[in-house]
């Protein structure tokens, strides 16, 4: 029992850290849209201008998205069959976690009337330790637009969602790049492809 009562706290980290480091990722797209004939991008400098980010944050994300499409084939130009563009969303996540193990007469789960025992709360004559934890982040959203070049219509849309907070300059970086990659394995669409 001991063992399992040290344990149950690494587990919590370990569950609580890699939900930190995941990116979820979504897409969706026009089914009318034959992707195998963009052959060709640019960005589109007035969607770019628009997101509230930094610009070194900006040149980021470009720079990664450059990237993979360059890695399925595509070329930059100034001509584009497609325009990219970028916009973003924040939204502060409260979390509230109840660990007020304890002591307690009328306790759940105790063994006898002063025995030991989980207790939600304090019901009863008796001692806890924890409480309630508290803790804020913010979630960031990070959206990528393909448009046709020529009809001026979205044609594919992916977004990103998960944390980025992090001060150190080289794990932002491996962290907006995880995004862009996470998203962009959702490009193109399988079924507009076949």
């Amino acid at each position: 029992m001991k063992k399992t009562i040290k344990f149950f706290p690494l587990l919590l980290l370990a569950v609580l850290m890699s939900s930190c480091s995941s990116v979820r990722v979504a897409s969706d797209y026009d089914k009318e849209t034959q992707f195998n004939d963009y052959k060709t991008f640019a960005f589109f400098k007035p969607g770019i201008d628009k997101a509230e980010i930094s610009d070194l944050d900006k040149r980021r994300i470009l720079k990664a998205v450059e990237a993979e499409l360059m890695a399925k084939g595509m070329t930059k130009s100034e001509n584009p069959d497609m325009l990219v563009s970028i916009f973003t969303k924040s939204n502060q996540r409260v979390d509230i976690y109840n660990n007020a193990w304890g002591v307690g007469a009328w306790g759940w789960g105790g063994f006898g009337r002063w025995g030991w025992g989980p207790g939600w709360g304090a019901w009863g004559p008796g001692f806890g330790w924890g409480g309630n934890n508290v803790s804020t982040r913010t979630e960031g959203i990070l959206f990528v637009d393909f448009i046709d070049a020529n009809k001026k219509q979205l044609i594919w849309q992916g977004s990103g969602t998960g944390y980025l907070a992090t001060k150190n300059v080289e794990k932002k970086e491996a962290r907006i790049k995880e995004f862009v990659s996470a998203m962009m394995t959702k490009y193109p669409p399988e079924a507009s492809t076949k």
